[in-house]
């Protein structure tokens, strides 16, 4: 979520939509994970009119959450290449058999 936020602010049901397009997602868990990150200051939140309806919520990631999405691509791009290495030991131990 940090990475669709960081790319424009978004209300939750479009979130729900964007998520779903790749992961299996319910509105119902991604609410509380909303309210938690918000919390935690990695988002900010404002209400906006909707064409279609009541005023929506739309959640702006924060810089501390700009930190946040930094560290976390840090961490899975270290942890990629670890899995990567460890495929490549076993795709040469294969090939050596």
């Amino acid at each position: 979520m940090l990475l669709l936020i960081s790319n424009k602010d978004r209300y939750g049901y479009e979130l729900v939509e964007e998520i779903s397009k790749k992961f299996t997602i319910s509105e119902g868990g991604l609410y509380p994970l909303l309210r938690r990150m918000t919390k935690d200051e990695l988002f900010s939140t404002y209400l906006a009119e909707s064409k279609e309806g009541p005023p929506r919520k739309y959640y702006a990631i924060t810089e501390k959450g700009e930190e946040m999405k930094e560290k976390l691509l840090h961490d899975w791009n270290d942890l990629k290449h670890g899995v990567n290495q460890f495929i490549q030991e076993e795709v040469d131990q294969i090939e050596k058999n």
